[in-house]
C-alpha cells in the first residue's frame, strides 16, 4: 500500500492553517514583558502606564494569577514573583487592539529589579550560591536526589570499577564540553485563548494538548472538562513545543480582557521564553581497556545545565548517564549525572535529550580508546558493541537487538561509496553508534464506519510534522481493505479524542498505532460477520481488500464492503474503540543505583550507525560534511517513506548540532546570539548526501507488527561520527560542541604545535 499524508496537500498548497494564521471578531493580541536580566529580586511593577494606554484590554501579573507549574519539580511561578532567574522570565502579560499598542503597553510597563550576581559557571554551578534558597519546600517526585543547585542527580553502577581499571591495560581519560542549543522550529509559538462562559478554547502551537489542557485547568482552577485544546497544523516541533507553558498566560488574558486573545511569538522570543532547549554538558570519561581492546571497566561523571527551572528534571540525569555507559559490554561502570540549576533559560526535552551531546562525547572517546591500543575504530567496536544475550549496565538482558549489523551495514555502504569515490586528501571518514530506548504509554482510538465504507478515526495522537499521525490512516485501510483515502483522520482535538501523550518520545506508531489496529480488527470482524451472511461462508474464510469482502481462495465471489457496511446501518452501527496493550519492561537490577528515574530498563532499544564523510580546509577550519551513511535497527518498518524521512531530518539536524548550534551567552547569563542571522542552522544546501538501512529486526512486546520507536534516534550519532572524521584530519579531537570553524581551527593550531609543525 502506498503510504500518501492526508496533511499534504494542504501543507504544499498553502491552504493549511496554523494557530497564528487564526483570527476571531474583536480578537485582541498579546505581549509579554519578560525580565531581560538573568537574576534579580523584583522590587516593584508597576503597570499603570500600560492600563491607562489607548487599546489595552488587559495587564495581568503574579498579583493576578499567582500560580505554579505543574510540573514535576514545583520551582517555577506562572509569572516571575519575588525573584527573577532567566532573562526570558515572563513579569506581565498584555492584551491590546493590535500587536503595536501590546508591545507599547508592555514596553511601559515600570519594572524594578535589584540584580544579583548569576550562576553562570555550569562547572561550579552546583556549590554555588542556591538560585532557590527554597528548594526544600518544592514539591517533587518520590526518590529524586536533590541537594541545593543540583536539582536531580543519578547513578549507574555495576561492578567493580576500580579493580576494572587497576586490571586494564591502558587507561584514557577525556574531557568534553557541550554548548546548550535550541529546537528552532520554523513556526514559532502561537496560542489564541476565547471563553465561553465559564468554559475556554485554547488553540496552541504545542506538541502535547492534553498535558496542555491539564496544566491550564489546573493553573486556572477549572475542571478539565471545562477547557478545550485544539492544534491546528504544527510548524514542527523537535521536543522544544512539548509541555504546557504559554496557553495559561493567553488564557488568563482573554478571561480579563473577556475577548479572544492571540500570541504570536518573535523569533527572539522564540529563543529566550521557552523552557525546553538542548541542556549543555560537562563529561568525563576514563575508560580501562585490555591488550587485545576489550573495555575492562567505565567511570564517568556528567554535569548538565538545568536552567533556572525544571522542565524534564526526573529522568535526564538517570538519561544521560546510560548514554555515557553507551551501547558497549562493560563489567564494571560507575557512571554520575547532576542536572544542575544556573541562571540561563531552562532546558528540557529537544529532540533525543541528552543524548547526541554524551553520544558525541562517548564516541569521541570511544576512537582515543581505539587508538590508544592501536586498533581500527570499527574493528574495536565489533569486539565491544552489545550483542543478543549480553547484559547492560543495570542488569538488563538485551533481546532483538542488532547493534553490529548495523555497523557492518553502514560501513559497508561507505566503503563501496568510496570505491567509486575516492577520498581526497583533506577527506575523512569517521564512524559512531547511538542507542536510544522506546516508550510505553497508554493510547487509545475511537473508529467508525459510515453506511458508505467511509472511516473516521478519531485518535489522541498528535502530529508534529513527522508523518506517524498520518500513517494510522494507512494502518487502519490495511487492516480493513478500503483506500487510505476513505479514512479520515480527527485529531489534535482534546474536547474529542481519547487522552494522549502528545507528540514526544517516538512513541506514535509505537503505542497509538497499536490502539488503530486493535479498532480496526474489531470493525473488520464485524464486516466479516456481515459477508459471511451475504456471501454464505464462514466469517474466518473472508478476506477484505480491495474495497471487498471475498472467501478465502475465490476471490470473484466477493461483496462490496460499502454494501455491508449500508447493510449494518440498517440494524446496528460499525463502532469500535482500541488501545494500546501494556507492555512489560524488561527486569533489571538497579540495587547499586540512586536517583533511579525508571531510565535503566530499556523497553525495546534502537541501535544506529552512522559514518560521515567530513571534508576539512586546514587554513580555515571550515567543514563540510559531504555524506553520510545510516543503517538503524528500528524494529520492523511500517511506512518506509517515513522512515527514510525521518532519518534524513535527524541526520540534517545532527550536522547542525555538531557544527554551527550552539547558544552564546555574556557573563550576565543572557543569549547573544538569539536569532537566525548568528544561530546557524543548517539549510538545504549544507546538508550532506544520506543513503539509510534498515537492520530490521521484528521486536515483540513493543510497536504493532515488531516495530520500534523512531523519530530521535537518527539525531543521536551524527556529531559523534563528524567528530571521528574530524579527528582524522586534524589529529585530535575537537573538545567542544559545536565543533566551529574557530574551535576547528584553534585544534589545528594546537596540534600542529604539539608536533612541532
Amino acid at each position: 500500500m502506498t503510504f500518501l499524508r492526508a496533511d499534504g496537500p494542504d501543507k504544499v498548497s498553502g491552504s493549511g492553517r496554523y494557530t497564528a494564521d487564526l483570527s476571531f471578531t474583536g480578537m485582541a493580541h498579546a505581549k509579554f514583558r519578560y525580565a531581560e536580566v538573568s537574576r534579580g529580586v523584583i522590587r516593584s511593577i508597576d503597570t499603570s502606564a500600560a492600563r491607562a494606554m489607548p487599546g489595552v484590554y488587559a495587564v495581568i501579573t503574579a498579583e493576578d494569577l499567582d500560580a505554579r507549574f505543574p510540573t514535576p519539580i514545583a520551582d517555577r511561578n506562572l509569572f516571575a514573583h519575588q525573584m527573577v532567574r532567566f532573562e526570558g522570565e515572563v513579569l506581565a502579560a498584555v492584551a491590546a487592539v493590535d500587536p503595536e499598542t501590546a508591545e507599547a503597553a508592555a514596553a511601559a510597563i515600570e519594572v524594578d529589579i535589584e540584580p544579583l550576581t548569576p550562576v553562570v559557571d555550569l562547572a561550579g554551578a552546583a556549590t554555588a550560591e542556591p538560585i532557590h534558597a527554597e528548594w526544600r519546600s518544592y514539591d517533587a517526585p518520590e526518590g529524586i536526589i536533590r541537594d541545593g543547585n543540583v536539582a536531580a542527580f543519578s547513578a549507574v553502577t555495576k561492578g567493580d570499577v576500580e579493580a576494572g581499571i587497576q586490571a586494564a591495560h591502558l587507561v584514557v581519560t577525556s574531557r568534553y564540553v557541550a554548548d546548550a542549543s535550541h529546537a528552532v522550529p520554523i513556526e514559532p509559538r502561537a496560542v489564541v485563548a476565547q471563553w465561553e462562559g465559564d468554559k475556554v478554547t485554547v488553540w496552541t502551537s504545542s506538541q502535547v494538548p492534553f498535558d496542555a489542557r491539564n496544566g491550564l485547568a489546573t493553573v486556572l482552577g477549572m475542571p478539565t472538562n471545562r477547557v478545550r485544546v485544539v492544534v491546528p497544523h504544527l510548524g514542527g516541533g523537535f521536543g522544544g513545543k512539548c509541555g504546557f507553558h504559554f496557553e495559561a498566560h493567553v488564557a488568563a488574558l482573554a478571561r480579563a480582557a473577556q475577548r479572544p486573545v492571540k500570541l504570536v511569538f518573535s523569533r527572539w522570543e522564540e529563543f529566550i521564553a521557552p523552557d525546553r532547549r538542548r541542556e549543555g554538558m560537562i563529561i568525563e570519561i576514563t575508560t580501562g581497556v585490555s591488550t587485545d581492546g576489550e573495555i575492562t571497566a567505565r567511570r564517568a561523571t556528567v554535569t548538565l545545565d538545568n536552567g533556572a527551572y525544571s522542565a524534564d528534571a526526573e529522568f535526564f540525569a538517570q538519561l544521560a548517564a546510560m548514554h555515557l555507559a553507551g551501547p558497549y559490554k562493560l563489567p564494571a561502570v560507575d557512571v554520575k549525572a547532576e542536572l544542575v540549576y544556573t541562571n540561563h533559560q531552562p532546558s528540557g526535552s529537544v529532540r533525543a535529550p541528552t543524548a547526541p551531546q554524551a553520544c558525541w562525547a562517548l564516541e569521541s572517546h570511544t576512537d582515543e580508546l581505539a587508538a590508544a591500543v592501536s586498533i581500527d575504530p570499527v574493528e574495536f567496536r565489533r569486539r565491544n558493541l552489545v550483542g543478543q544475550g549480553d547484559e547492560g549496565p543495570v542488569g538488563q538482558i538485551y533481546e532483538h537487538i542488532a547493534p553490529s549489523e548495523c555497523l557492518e551495514r553502514a560501513v559497508t555502504a561507505a566503503e563501496l561509496a568510496c570505491v567509486d569515490n575516492p577520498l581526497d586528501s583533506d577527506e575523512a571518514l569517521g564512524v559512531a553508534v547511538g542507542w536510544w530506548p522506546s516508550f510505553a504509554v497508554p493510547a487509545g482510538a475511537f473508529m467508525k464506519m459510515s453506511d458508505d465504507g467511509r472511516v473516521q478515526v478519531i485518535t489522541g495522537a498528535q502530529e508534529c510534522g513527522t508523518g506517524s499521525v498520518m500513517t494510522l490512516r494507512n494502518m487502519a485501510a490495511e487492516v480493513l481493505g478500503i483506500a487510505s483515502d476513505e479514512v479520515e483522520l480527527i485529531y489534535q482535538d482534546t474536547a474529542v479524542a481519547p487522552v494522549g501523550p502528545g507528540a514526544t518520545g517516538s512513541q506514535t506508531l509505537l503505542n497509538h498505532g497499536w490502539a488503530v489496529e486493535n479498532a480496526a480488527r474489531v470493525i473488520a470482524d464485524q464486516l466479516k460477520e456481515l459477508a459471511a451472511i451475504e456471501l454464505e461462508a464462514a466469517a474466518a474464510d473472508i478476506v477484505l481488500a480491495s474495497g471487498a469482502a471475498s472467501v478465502r481462495g475465490t476471490p470473484s465471489v466477493s461483496v462490496p464492503i460499502a454494501q455491508l457496511a449500508a447493510t449494518a446501518a440498517e440494524g446496528r452501527l460499525l463502532l469500535a474503540s482500541g488501545s494500546a496493550p501494556e507492555r512489560e519492561y524488561p527486569t533489571v537490577n538497579a540495587s547499586n543505583c540512586v536517583g533511579d528515574a525508571g531510565m535503566g530498563s530499556w523497553l525495546a532499544p534502537q541501535f544506529s550507525c552512522h559514518v560521515a564523510r567530513v571534508q576539512l580546509d586546514r587554513d580555515t577550519g571550515v567543514c563540510r560534511v559531504r555524506a553520510v551513511y545510516a543503517a538503524h535497527d528500528s524494529g520492523r518498518i511500517i511506512n518506509p517513506i517515513g522512515a527514510h524521512g525521518q532519518v534524513e531530518g535527524g541526520i540534517v539536524m545532527g550536522v547542525g548540532q555538531a557544527l554551527t548550534e550552539g547558544t552564546q551567552y555574556d557573563q550576565e547569563g543572557r543569549q547573544r546570539n538569539p536569532d537566525l542571522l548568528h544561530y546557524k542552522l543548517t539549510t538545504a544546501a549544507d546538508a550532506p548526501r544520506i543513503h539509510t538501512e534498515f537492520v530490521e529486526i521484528d521486536t515483540p512486546n513493543a510497536g504493532p507488527r515488531g516495530s520500534k520507536g523512531l523519530a530521535e534516534a537518527p539525531n543521536v550519532a551524527t556529531a559523534g561520527a563528524i567528530s571521528n572524521a574530524l579527528a582524522r584530519l586534524i589529529g585530535a579531537s575537537v573538545r567542544q560542541l559545536p565543533m566551529t570553524a574557530e574551535r576547528v581551527w584553534e585544534q589545528i593550531q594546537a596540534h600542529n604545535q604539539e608536533v612541532g609543525q
